[in-house]
């Protein structure tokens, strides 16, 4: 009786155990996902950017570094001469 009710309990949690992983498991690659579309988006954003005729140099500057600090943050990083050179092509012709 008692072998029976230990039984009983051991398959109820080793359930719970199983349910408690796959929902981890579900949150893991949804943040993967996530991190993966954001790094995309700003990716896409990098490769477009461009300053526009209203912007301070600062201003582009300000924006260009949110871009690549998200970036770092999302683990893709930038040399700074690929920056200087973003930002150099980035301006409007003189």
């Amino acid at each position: 009786m008692l072998g029976q009710r230990m039984n009983q309990q051991t398959r109820a949690l080793s359930s719970l155990v199983k349910e408690m992983w796959d929902k981890l498991k579900l949150i893991y690659e949804s943040r993967l996902e996530v991190k993966e579309t954001k790094a995309n988006i700003l990716v896409h954003e990098y490769d477009m950017f461009k300053m526009s005729p209203v912007e301070t140099i600062s201003d582009m500057f300000t924006r260009l570094s949110k871009i690549t600090n998200g970036l770092k943050a999302l683990g893709k990083n930038y040399i700074d001469i690929e920056i200087v050179l973003k930002v150099l092509r980035s301006l409007p012709p003189a």
